[in-house]
């Protein structure tokens, strides 16, 4: 049985990314050396990724792909279809990690029903390992309720300098949960602080390496997304940059609950 904290700690992103764009952002990353990739059933790219993909001649068994169910999805009779869907725009027979997305909507779909089709996809062969996204605590602990800690791979949910999460991620450590950090450059806006400013100057390394190395360092997998070659190959580099004690702590004194994704209808009562 696969259990949870195996997912890998680097990954590219594509949220936001459509058409020709995505296909460029993933074939540069796949050619700069990325092997894992995130995407969604919702970003509506999944077909393009797959070409990416396809065309990028790395052959399946090297990558870990990642992709999210859409809430339209979770009830039990259209999970398991919609993912085969997924597959199929992916050019896959399956994905290494499927998430779901957000919470169901006013609570339409239980979390005990999504969460047993997830088990049931992973049970199929269609996923290697399955976890959520945009889970606070309590919908955490009904989808442990449902399915077992350890086969919760992940929560993804967003987490920068300016927002730790950090009441999530400690349940979800204390669950043996790993959390993967999306938005983990806060839509660029961090880059231009002067505190991470001043770290990447000391280590000779971008804004952008500095944020994702804390993340890492934290214990969170990142999945930052770039549509140039030279951000992609220099976001990769954090993996190599440790940052000391004072710097961590640092980082942590930027934190001021500063939440940019929290769409109304969507997001759940956050911790």
């Amino acid at each position: 049985m696969t259990t949870s904290n195996t997912i890998p700690a680097f990954g590219l992103g594509t949220f936001r990314l459509k058409g020709q764009v995505v296909i460029d952002s993933v074939k540069n990353g796949l050619d700069v050396g990325y092997r894992v990739i995130d995407t969604a059933q919702i970003y509506g790219n999944e077909a393009e990724v797959g070409q990416a993909i396809a065309e990028s001649g790395v052959a399946r068994k090297d990558l870990f792909i990642t992709t999210k169910v859409w809430t339209d999805n979770y009830a039990k009779d259209k999970l398991v279809p919609s993912l085969k869907d997924s597959l199929a725009k992916l050019r896959t027979d399956h994905v290494d990690l499927t998430l779901i997305h957000w919470p169901s909507p006013g609570s339409a779909v239980p979390v005990a029903e999504f969460m047993g089709a997830l088990a049931e996809a992973k049970a199929q062969g269609l996923t290697k390992q399955i976890g959520v996204s945009n889970f606070n605590i309590a919908l955490m602990k009904e989808a442990i309720a449902a399915v077992g800690a350890k086969e919760i791979a992940t929560n993804q949910i967003e987490l920068h300098p300016y927002l730790h999460n950090r009441k999530v991620a400690e349940f979800a450590k204390s669950q043996g949960i790993r959390i993967t950090s999306y938005m983990t450059l806060a839509y660029g806006k961090v880059l231009n602080d002067p505190v991470i400013e001043a770290m990447a100057k000391a280590h000779g390394a971008t804004t952008a390496q500095v944020v994702l190395a804390w993340a890492m360092q934290l214990g969170y997998a990142v999945i930052p997304s770039s549509t140039k070659r030279a951000n992609l190959e220099g976001n990769l580099k954090a993996q190599q940059l440790r940052l000391t004690d004072a710097e961590m702590a640092q980082i942590a004194a930027l934190d001021r609950g500063e939440r940019l994704t929290d769409p109304a209808g969507l997001s759940p009562a956050w911790d």
